[in-house]
């Protein structure tokens, strides 16, 4: 069957231990009778930069609402840095560090007095740090934050959730619909920064080319169901984009696709597909025994191709 292939690998795998960094067990949200997380359950080790993928409306605010403790779960678990995320408090978001798309910041500030304003709410704010942020930013600490572009908000933002270097970062589409350059120079910087210190990350995205060259691992949440949870490098391993090339057209029955070939299509003399299991020489060798292919040529894959190519098999799957 479609997507039966599509299933979770590696050391970030379903039913993990509720003492990672981040878990969730059968996690699930309701809006009526529209279930918009549907039994999620994962975990995120320390230190681990993991971006939960998806398109939009797939459940990925959903579920980090649920996790923040914005949002009660219908039903199922989570736990954040070992407390029941519906215990989430004061004292647990002094290590956590939380920024989101539609994040509001009190305009009428400046940004120094924003950073002022939160300083003295966590113990561990490090000044010299925060100095660091504000010239890589290069954000004016005498301009008000009504008046800064949306990506100087967004730095502002990041700026006073990574001053007091927390144990977990929490991003939530914040880089969305930003100029390609400060998307670019915002992600490399807080990402780099966190590989840097170790801190945990959990990123949700729907933008794939930035948070290729720094994630450890991802997840793919398509309609509220995590479809899987993998290291990045894993990904990369098995999936190839196959192109087969045959000397005529032949005329008769098309040969049955192999379980873990996905986005089969013909054009001609070309027969091209992914392949979800690639076996250096004998994903070729199955190919071309397969469609009689005189010349079978594999392709190395972005993380945006395996995604596509992924959500396109799940959409054709359904009823």
């Amino acid at each position: 069957m479609p997507g039966n292939h599509v299933t979770n690998h590696g050391h970030l795998t379903l039913g993990a231990p509720m003492d990672s960094a981040l878990a969730t067990d059968n996690l699930t949200c309701r809006y009526g009778r529209t279930e918009a997380v549907s039994g999620l359950t994962l975990a995120v080790e320390p230190g681990a930069l993991f971006a939960l993928l998806g398109p939009n409306g797939a459940g990925k605010t959903t579920t980090i609402r649920m996790l923040m403790n914005i949002l009660r779960p219908a039903s199922g678990r989570a736990t954040v840095l070992g407390v029941d995320s519906r215990r989430l408090g004061a004292a647990q978001f002094k290590t956590i560090g939380y920024v989101s798309e539609n994040q509001q910041l009190p305009s009428w500030m400046t940004v120094g007095a924003l950073v002022a304003y939160c300083r003295p709410w966590y113990p561990s704010w490090d000044d010299a740090l925060c100095r660091k942020l504000l010239a890589d930013f290069d954000l004016p600490t005498t301009t008000t934050i009504g008046r800064l572009s949306r990506g100087m908000r967004v730095a502002a933002a990041l700026v006073s959730s990574l001053a007091y270097r927390p144990k977990l970062l929490v991003l939530d589409e914040p880089f969305s619909g930003l100029d390609p350059v400060v998307r670019d120079d915002l992600v490399r910087g807080v990402l780099e920064l966190a590989g840097e210190e170790q801190w945990t990350v959990f990123l949700s995205s729907h933008d794939l080319d930035e948070v290729e060259r720094l994630v450890d691992a991802v997840g793919f949440i398509d309609l509220g169901t995590l479809v899987l949870t993998e290291p990045l490098a894993d990904l990369h391993a098995r999936f190839r984009r196959v192109e087969v090339t045959i000397d005529s057209v032949a005329s008769g029955e098309v040969p049955a696709p192999e379980p873990s070939w996905i986005g089969l299509q013909h054009a001609g003399r070309v027969t091209r597909f992914v392949e979800t299991r690639y076996v250096d020489g004998e994903t070729e060798r199955r190919a071309r025994g397969a469609f009689g292919g005189t010349r079978v040529e594999v392709f190395a894959m972005t993380l945006r191709e395996m995604f596509v190519a992924i959500a396109r098999d799940r959409r054709e799957a359904r009823p």
